[in-house]
Formats: C-alpha cells, sequence, structure tokens
C-alpha cells in the first residue's frame, strides 16, 4: 500500500477538478464536452505532482470512468488515507521560530487537522500581529508581520474572495551598502480566516515566493 503523498493544497486541487468534472456531468453536457473537462481535470491533477510511482499514478487515475455524483465522492473518499500530514508541530519549536516575541500566543495545536492545513496561519489581535509557519525546504520556518484587515478581496495564497488583511513583513535581505537603519517591508493581502484559506489553496508557490523573499 502507497505510504501518504497527497498534501493538502494537492487534495484541493483534485477536489476543484472533480467538481468541474461533476457539473459538466450533471448537466447534461456532451459526451465529448465531458471528455474533454475530464482530460483537462487529470492533466491538472498530474501536473501538481513532482513524482508519482506507479501505485499512485494508478490512484490518481481512478477519476477516468468516474460519472455519476455518488462515485465522485467515493474517489475523494478513496484518496484520504494518502493524505501527507503537515509535519508534526510543537509548541516549543514554534516559539523557537520567533524568540524575539515575548508571550507569544501559540495556537492550540491540538484542536487542528494537520492533514488538511498547507501551513500554519494565527493571528494575535493584541498585537496586530500575523503568524505563518510552514516547511520550506525542508526547514521549519516562521514569519510574523505587521496585519491590518480591509475590506473583501482577492486572498494571495488561495485566490479566493472573501474577508481579507494586508499583511506585511519585514524582510531581512539588506543591499550591501544600506545603511543601519534600512528595512524594506513586503506585503500582500491575505485572508483573516487561516483555516478557510487552507480549505481552498490549491498552490503553494505564492507563499514559497512570499516566504523566501522575507526569509532570504
Amino acid at each position: 500500500m502507497s505510504k501518504p503523498f497527497i498534501r493538502n493544497h494537492q487534495y484541493n486541487l483534485i477536489k476543484q477538478q472533480v467538481l468541474q468534472l461533476q457539473r459538466a456531468c450533471n448537466n447534461g453536457a456532451d459526451p465529448k464536452v465531458i471528455e474533454a473537462v475530464q482530460h483537462s481535470a487529470q492533466s491538472k491533477i498530474l501536473e501538481s505532482f513532482s513524482e508519482l510511482n506507479e501505485s499512485q499514478k494508478d490512484l490518481i487515475a481512478g477519476l477516468e470512468p468516474l460519472r455519476k455524483s455518488e462515485e465522485f465522492q467515493k474517489y475523494l473518499q478513496s484518496l484520504e488515507p494518502f493524505l501527507e500530514k503537515f509535519s508534526t508541530t510543537t509548541n516549543k519549536q514554534i516559539m523557537k521560530l520567533f524568540p524575539k516575541v515575548k508571550k507569544l500566543k501559540v495556537p492550540d495545536l491540538n484542536a487542528i487537522d494537520f492533514q488538511k492545513i498547507s501551513y500554519l496561519g494565527w493571528v494575535d489581535i493584541g498585537t496586530n500581529k500575523m503568524f505563518i509557519v510552514y516547511h520550506l525546504d525542508g526547514k521549519l520556518v516562521g514569519v510574523q508581520g505587521r496585519y491590518t484587515p480591509s475590506n473583501k478581496g482577492i486572498c494571495f495564497l488561495c485566490n479566493g474572495i472573501t474577508d481579507v488583511a494586508l499583511f506585511s513583513a519585514i524582510t531581512k535581505s539588506k543591499p550591501a551598502n544600506a545603511s543601519s537603519d534600512y528595512y524594506k517591508a513586503i506585503g500582500n493581502y491575505i485572508c483573516t480566516d487561516s483555516h478557510e484559506c487552507n480549505k481552498r489553496i490549491s498552490k503553494v508557490d505564492s507563499l514559497e515566493k512570499f516566504l523566501q523573499d522575507v526569509l532570504y
């Protein structure tokens, strides 16, 4: 049996593609249209994985013959045992990522389903700060920044139209001849609810670029 290999954002992408195919089938689309949607869905799903062995490919390919609502649901359920957990993270590990933050308020980790997150994010309303923890290049990293609530907008992580806040973090990189008081902030609009964001995010490119720009 294959080990867990589907990350949260990949599972979200699969669900999105399954929903599109299911809609085409339920709306009585022409068989050729359904076939085109199916091929497109299959391609996008496979492209989201950098490497798959044959058994994993066979599991993902189970999408191909599906046409009924109950079949789509069974397909998604069949993938759940293969969801890869966000690596175990402890309060101590998180606190080490933010050594300069006094009285850091860490979220209740026992209440988090680590199979259903791509990143760990939370807000400290008292200090108007947001914190993000992620596994970047095999290393646990953390970024903190100013959190300024805004109106509805597009989240740069999940592309959902929802309640967002401007999240701005100070980058650690400096020009070679920069003065000692030089700083540069990088900001993006992000979901105010990281739980909902994690349910929608289907790519981690933007998240990883943001973290790299801030950290390096």
